[in-house]
């Protein structure tokens, strides 16, 4: 179906990775909330996940215009068949051969079949693209915070490794528009989850003070008795979700120069993403996609 008039004035947005765009076989993207059908969430959203807010046909629709911007489309404008799963926040990972035959739980899909598209579904999570250009195989990650602690990309790259042949040092990663340490406040139980497992725990994690006018204005209305005299101004703990993915994919044994990262943080840039947490989950669906196009 060609695009309307409505479609051709609200152009589609998706990202694309630096580090991919010199494979010609290669079709991938991540979305945006801009240039779709639905008004659910703002005039003419991209909505890619069914939601209650919205409708199935709105969300079809969007994806048939998210995969033709994205070239994963046979002649005539066609998508090609997609593969996406019930996204558990876990650490399994399918090997897609061909059309899975029932409905797949996961958080991870591998693959070196042609005209295939491997997607899957954020509104903050991480979504990560791995690529092998020397055997040709793609793979899609989900990693939230449940299934970074599950360490689901770097199983993803030993996945590649044991049903492809793929070599490590020869691996391409994207990591995708997700939510930032800036914006991505978490417990300190979460933050002793993540020190019993990785040694860089340390490093993932940062303290924010946060400013209250009131109390630099007025600074005797909060005096105690505790020394120095003042009591400790309120902080939050932050999670990098971005660097603790990049970690792992240095673990797995992928180059440092061979991850492109986005700067974009979906809680920051609802103009242009979906935030769960931003907008209190009443929001859409975001999808990283990629595939073998020969």
């Amino acid at each position: 179906m060609p695009p309307t008039r409505a479609e051709k004035k609200n152009q589609l947005q998706t990202v694309r990775a630096g580090n991919l765009g010199d494979l010609g076989w290669l079709r991938h993207g991540f979305s945006t909330r801009r240039g779709g059908v639905s008004d659910c969430y703002g005039p003419h959203s991209l909505n890619l996940g069914v939601t209650e807010q919205d409708t199935r046909e709105n969300v079809q629709r969007n994806r048939e215009l998210f995969f033709r911007n994205i070239g994963a489309v046979y002649p005539k404008n066609k998508p090609w068949p997609s593969v996406a799963m019930k996204q558990i926040h876990s650490s399994i990972v399918h090997t897609i051969k061909e059309m899975p035959g029932n409905p797949l739980s996961g958080d991870g899909l591998i693959t070196r079949a042609p005209r295939v598209v491997l997607t899957v579904r954020t509104a903050d999570c991480i979504p990560v693209l791995i690529v092998d250009p020397e055997e040709r195989a793609v793979g899609s990650f989900h990693a939230g915070w449940r299934g970074t602690l599950a360490r689901i990309v770097e199983k993803g790259v030993g996945e590649m490794r044991r049903a492809f042949g793929s070599q490590p040092e020869n691996l391409r990663a994207a990591i995708g528009p997700g939510i930032h340490r800036c914006c991505y406040e978490v417990s300190e139980e979460l933050k002793e989850k993540f020190a019993s497992q990785f040694g860089y725990a340390g490093a993932l994690f940062e303290e924010v003070f946060s400013s209250d006018p009131v109390r630099e204005k007025y600074p005797l209305l909060f005096m105690n008795m505790r020394a120095p005299g003042h009591g400790e101004p309120h902080s939050t703990v932050h999670l990098d979700l971005i660097e603790a993915n990049r970690r792992q994919l240095l673990d797995a044994g992928v180059p440092a120069h061979s991850i492109w990262i986005s700067d974009l943080c979906t809680s920051c840039r609802t103009d242009l993403m979906f935030s769960h947490r931003k907008e209190k989950g009443r929001t859409g669906r975001m999808v990283a996609a990629v595939a073998i196009a020969e």
